[in-house]
């Protein structure tokens, strides 16, 4: 007789997600270390990466991150989904190599045919952008220098649609990175490209096993579809790579009984473990990490603040802060006169143990987030 699938609650999975994060105690770790534990994050809004390490790596500093990206042991770029990460150098070519065969990294914009002529291009434009960051505006010139060079190296339907787009597609390529201009890193968002570090280039099945692994790391207990859709692949395959790596995990199944796949050493403690009071910036990676579909997502996000956390004007996932473990409320703050005020705006009831929490915590990153402002207030909105 087979031997019965343990069912994780929805609490169950909350703290199995929060302990790996550094939400219910902060992790103590090494900026690297601590970015690889907590997964690829999301980066399309700058601001956000210092908050959301501040919020998770204890007596972490914004100069821990801009230190090690200036060394670039952490490297920024166009990764999963063909969105901003941000991921360590030696994770990269995991994570760049499950991208290629995901097709995000596909330039064409017609049914062109691949020719060496457009090999030979991406080439030259790598070996162009490793010798200094350059600026998106210099990519193109450099595209048309070589079409000029190597004519009918590039179909002239497929020529004209990227000069459409001005050759977007090629510097949103996840073989570069962006950088700031003159190397140094602060809290200017950094708009230069560089070639990312040159690396042994993984077997695509052997950096799929390690992204599943990230992932699982990061967010586990996981179905097929969570990490296919994080990943930017189809579930099938996905599928298919964690059913070949079954001896090494271990499986459950959630309340809907989707199976899920875990890391046998991975956290995943009492659902009944207090968890602190906890702010997660824009875009927020523990927002995005399960498939939409279903109630995968409740596991952080309670119904009543699907649609509040979600500017669809925008397209942003905005800042939430928890209670209990799960999103509560969007929190947003103003600098006026050198006075910073963190307003948080609740979905859900806010217990008054829960607000004195939230405004001491609140506090803490308005001093993190605003050095240079004179006095900070926590209010609460409607």
């Amino acid at each position: 007789m087979s031997t019965p699938t343990q069912r994780l609650t929805l609490p169950a999975l909350n703290r199995a997600l929060l302990a790996r994060q550094g939400l219910l105690d902060r992790l103590d770790l090494p900026t690297i270390e601590a970015v690889e534990a907590i997964g690829a994050l999301q980066a399309q809004y700058w601001p956000a990466l210092p908050v959301a390490l501040w919020s998770r790596v204890r007596g972490f500093a914004a100069e821990d991150l801009y230190h090690t990206l200036e060394r670039r042991e952490l490297l920024l770029g166009i990764l999963l989904r063909g969105t901003l990460h941000l991921v360590s150098a030696r994770e990269h070519p995991d994570y760049a190599t499950v991208v290629e065969e995901s097709g995000a990294n596909d330039w064409r914009r017609t049914k062109a045919e691949l020719t060496p002529e457009t090999a030979r291009l991406r080439a030259d434009l790598l070996a162009y952008m490793e010798a200094e960051p350059r600026s998106r505006e210099e990519i193109a010139p450099f595209v048309e220098a070589f079409l000029a060079a190597h004519p009918g190296a590039m179909d002239a339907a497929e020529a004209e649609e990227q000069r459409s787009y001005q050759w977007r597609p090629f510097y949103r390529w996840s073989s570069l990175v962006r950088t700031s201009a003159d190397g140094r890193w602060g809290a200017k968002t950094p708009e230069a490209l560089l070639a990312a570090p040159r690396l042994p280039t993984p077997e695509p099945e052997a950096a799929l096993a390690a992204v599943i692994r990230c992932h699982l790391r990061a967010f586990g207990p996981a179905a097929a579809e969570d990490v296919a859709g994080w990943i930017g692949l189809g579930t099938p395959r996905v599928r298919t790579a964690l059913e070949r790596l079954a001896p090494e995990l271990v499986r459950f199944e959630d309340e809907d009984r989707r199976v899920l796949y875990d890391l046998p050493e991975a956290p995943r403690p009492d659902p009944e473990v207090p968890a602190p009071a906890r702010f997660l910036p824009s875009f927020d990676s523990t927002l995005l990490a399960y498939t939409s579909k279903g109630r995968a997502r409740a596991r952080l996000v309670p119904d009543a603040c699907r649609e509040p956390i979600y500017a669809r004007g925008n397209l942003r996932i905005l800042p939430t802060f928890l209670v209990d473990g799960l999103v509560a409320g969007t929190w947003a703050v103003e600098v006026r006169r050198r006075e910073a005020t963190l307003t948080l705006t609740p979905c859900v009831p806010v217990a008054r143990a829960a607000r004195t929490a939230l405004m001491e915590e609140g506090e803490r990153l308005l001093r993190f987030s605003e050095p240079k402002a004179k006095a900070y207030q926590v209010v609460f909105g409607t």
